[in-house]
């Protein structure tokens, strides 16, 4: 039976408070950008002509109410968007270094989003999407974590790929032992596996990034499409025996990383779409790796996240010209 929807994601809906100049007094004055990496991914799936849809939980207050606008705006089904009338939305400030790294402080004991209950889930959209999408904030505390865990159950039960973004934010938890634990429990569901450098040495050990994906290929062979993020460097991709690497596109004007890696994401599973995920071949890797790293480099050029998706032929105008 058709899938009404590309992809459905669930997690975290917050609001990125990120710098931008000083006022009169010296003061730093902060923009309120809409995001979440799950929404984030989403909304660059819109922008390739995919049917998305979100399932989370923001405040009944003007974070939410900001939010919900953004996300619709994205072109996002939000139908499945709830609302807490007592606990707030979560709130990022993000600290931007001058190479466009960042350092994260999150208000969110409790946030909005950590407040989804598996009750509230809903399970004919979930059974209705092709691919389900989730990382890790919605996985730091029990209930949502129970949520998380019973949507991912409910969409592969329904036959959709899993697709995982550990997206490690170490502040977000009470001991990294139990990040390592639910990170290990989305890495033993998933098929299509997007990881960063930093996230790759901490579940595997190791830096090298060819021991580490093998150590991910050993332990969890349900891996199908598994790719390594190495920033500034370009990305890896892994897939039966074969391994690509692509460079990054490295053309200047990077302002801040926010988003990169989602945009990354939203692309891989654009391809997996268009292409599906069996019988890929080192050009077709190749393909996949290109134009994710190209729509991640323009992200990186622009504030913000769910508002700064490149079009499409913004991508490959990049792919043609570099």
């Amino acid at each position: 039976m058709a899938k009404h929807f590309d992809v459905t994601a669930l997690g975290e809906l917050l609001i990125d408070f990120t710098e931008n100049g000083l006022s009169e007094q010296g003061n730093p004055l902060l923009e309120s950008n809409p995001g979440g990496a799950p929404c984030n991914v989403l909304a660059m799936l819109q922008k390739l002509g995919k049917r998305t849809a979100f399932v989370g939980k923001v405040g009944r207050d003007m974070f939410g109410r900001q939010l919900r606008e953004a996300a619709e705006g994205a072109g996002i089904c939000m139908d499945y968007l709830l609302e807490d009338p007592y606990v707030h939305t979560t709130l990022a400030f993000v600290k931007t270094f001058p190479n466009g790294d960042r350092d994260f402080s999150f208000y969110r004991e409790p946030g909005a989003d950590m407040m989804l209950q598996a009750s509230e889930l809903p399970q004919e959209l979930l059974k209705d999407t092709k691919i389900f999408h989730f990382g890790t904030l919605s996985m730091t505390h029990p209930e949502v974590r129970l949520a998380t865990r019973k949507a991912v159950n409910l969409a592969k039960s329904a036959g959709a790929l899993i697709s995982f973004d550990p997206n490690l934010r170490p502040p977000l938890w009470h001991s990294m032992e139990d990040a390592k634990e639910q990170i290990a429990w989305g890495l033993s569901r998933c098929d299509i596996l997007k990881i960063a450098d930093n996230e790759l040495e901490f579940m595997t050990g190791e830096k090298d990034f060819d021991r580490g994906a093998a150590v991910l290929k050993k332990d969890y062979p349900n891996i199908r499409v598994l790719n390594v993020t190495a920033g500034a460097d370009g990305s890896y991709s892994f897939y039966g025996s074969k391994r690509v690497f692509v460079p990054s596109f490295r053309l200047g004007g990077t302002i801040e990383t926010t988003g990169a890696g989602d945009t990354f994401c939203a692309c891989v599973l654009n391809y997996v779409l268009d292409h599906g995920v069996e019988g890929l071949n080192e050009k077709n890797l190749t393909e996949m790796l290109r134009f994710a790293n190209a729509a991640a480099y323009l992200v990186t050029t622009r504030k913000g996240a769910i508002r700064s998706m490149p079009e499409r032929e913004q991508v490959q105008e990049i792919l043609a010209n570099h």
